[in-house]
């Protein structure tokens, strides 16, 4: 039985559909970027960050994206957090770690009456709401005809189903741990709750 998830949301521009270590997506959607492949989809449940790869290939197709790759800044990545913190306190979510890096977040977030997919799409649209109720939004300076900036979010999520208290411990340690293997300071948010058991 699933207990919980370890949610994975990417900015914009961070993990291309045709990434050459691979992708969970099943195609590519976004037409500037075929040019570079069909997309990578691998079935793999750990991380491919560290994996060998044609860095240039990578670079260059971000580089083709309609809009730069979304870098959140640290007055960025406090608005995402309350905008997290407000979902939080509206659906009474239960968090149990969060680290939200430049390009992408780390979750570990309790079953909820919601399906996983309608939490990420929820946690993303307060973080969206609330990046820009401060002015702060990282592609704000490209708003289009709608009046509003282009989504700073890739489509959908990545989410890995826990199933067993080992696993939960596992994964909140996996995200405490992630900011300092990018050099960040630990980071602690009050919409996190301290995972005692289930």
């Amino acid at each position: 039985m699933v207990l919980a998830y370890h949610v994975i949301l990417s900015a914009y521009g961070f993990w291309l559909p045709n990434d050459p270590r691979g992708s969970w997506s099943d195609f590519v959607g976004a037409w500037e970027l075929v040019r570079f492949g069909k997309a990578t989809k691998t079935d793999e449940r750990c991380s491919l960050a560290a994996e060998a790869h044609d860095a240039e290939a990578r670079l260059a197709a971000k580089a083709a994206l309609k809009f730069p790759p979304v870098k959140f800044t640290g007055l960025q990545a406090r608005a995402v957090g309350r905008g997290f913190g407000a979902m939080v306190e509206k659906s009474g979510l239960a968090i149990w770690a969060c680290s939200i890096l430049p390009e992408h977040v780390h979750l570990v977030i309790r079953r909820h009456r919601f399906k996983v997919e309608q939490i990420v799409n929820l946690l993303k649209g307060t973080a969206t709401r609330r990046l820009n109720e401060e002015g702060i939004h990282p592609l704000a300076q490209f708003v289009g005809s709608r009046r509003r900036p282009p989504h700073a979010w890739a489509r959908k999520g990545w989410q890995v189903f826990l199933d067993s208290e080992s696993d939960i411990v596992r994964a909140i340690k996996y995200v405490e741990d992630n900011p300092m293997k990018e050099g960040l300071p630990p980071q602690r948010w009050l919409f996190v709750q301290t995972f005692e058991g289930l």
